[in-house]
């Protein structure tokens, strides 16, 4: 322990005073901070309204914060060690305050406005000597407090450097996490997209089942229509035969008649379409186990979002209907 007696008390006060306030120096207006005290991330200290002039010199088509116009930020340099500085939109007003930096300008001001008779009298009584103060000056002691104070301020620079990188952390996870919403979003209108392009190929092939099917059942009605037109006017012909007066002429036209009803007898017409025909069944589509498939699709860590799935050469899928269409009769 190193001791001094007098009023070493008084020159120590002021020596650390004198210290302190030097570090509450702003580098540009060269005063004590004045509040607000914002810290950049270079860890220096400027007064606000500082900063905002050095902000404003730097970027004139900055719009002030009370303009309704919206900026899209600016930069300046560090006036300490010259880092550029990235401003959002908020200009310094973005800036996080050093409130312990504040504190001590608040404590020091405390410490500066008493008077020196004040800060005399407040002296330590002696233990063991009544009404006898203490005269003596514990230097080692100021060292190791003016220390403890330097690595306490050093340790807060340091939570305030990590506070700033887990702010940083916050944004990149927002950002990833945007991309990432897009990337699902592209892969899901993928898969709506081919879900389309397939039911569209399906419903192509059921058209063209339909159709065949109707034109040959259509070409067969026409057929038998026109048989059955032609049956009916031979009915007619041979009735009128028969109503024949006289019999000569009725004997001329019944060998004819009786020709063409013996003819007409005898046209084999198309055969009708087998049972079952007019059945679509084939064309079910079974989508149960496609669907239970989807609802496994999941997240894939340490899968690339930009790798394009593509299936292998030969396996595209079930048959469609197309396929497992059974030739018509």
């Amino acid at each position: 322990m190193n001791f001094t007696v007098g009023f070493k008390p008084l020159l120590g006060d002021a020596h650390s005073m004198d210290n302190l306030e030097k570090q509450l120096i702003c580098p540009i207006c060269l005063e004590m901070f004045s509040k607000p005290v914002v810290i950049l991330p270079c860890q220096h200290n400027l007064c606000r309204k500082c900063a905002n002039d050095v902000f404003q010199a730097s970027n004139p088509l900055w719009q002030s914060r009370g303009s309704t116009t919206v900026s899209s930020g600016g930069r300046f340099r560090c006036p300490s060690c010259r880092h550029e500085v990235v401003l959002d939109r908020h200009g310094v007003y973005g800036l996080q305050r050093n409130l312990l930096v504040e504190n001590i300008i608040d404590i020091y001001k405390q410490e500066s406005s008493r008077p020196l008779h004040s800060k005399a009298e407040q002296h330590l009584m002696c233990e063991e000597h009544e009404e006898e103060k203490i005269n003596i000056y514990c230097l080692s002691c100021e060292s190791e407090l003016s220390d403890g104070i330097a690595m306490l301020v050093a340790g807060n620079d340091r939570v305030q450097a990590v506070i700033t990188q887990m702010e940083e952390v916050c944004q990149t996870i927002e950002d990833n996490s945007r991309r990432q919403k897009q990337l699902l979003n592209q892969r899901f209108e993928s898969l709506c997209a081919v879900l389309e392009e397939r039911k569209g190929e399906l419903l192509q092939a059921l058209a063209r089942e339909q159709e065949e099917k109707l034109q040959r059942v259509r070409g067969l009605i026409r057929q038998y229509g026109d048989h059955l037109e032609a049956s009916s006017k031979l009915v007619e012909s041979a009735i009128q035969s028969m109503e024949e007066p006289q019999m000569a002429l009725y004997l001329q036209q019944a060998k004819e008649l009786i020709n063409k009803v013996g003819a007409m007898s005898k046209v084999e017409l198309a055969g009708r379409p087998e049972p079952g025909y007019e059945s679509m069944e084939q064309f079910t589509v079974r989508v149960e186990h496609v669907a239970e498939m989807l609802r496994t699709i999941d997240f894939q860590p340490g899968a690339s979002g930009e790798e394009e799935e593509v299936a292998p050469d030969g396996e595209e899928g079930s048959a469609g209907p197309e396929e497992e269409r059974p030739d018509g009769p």
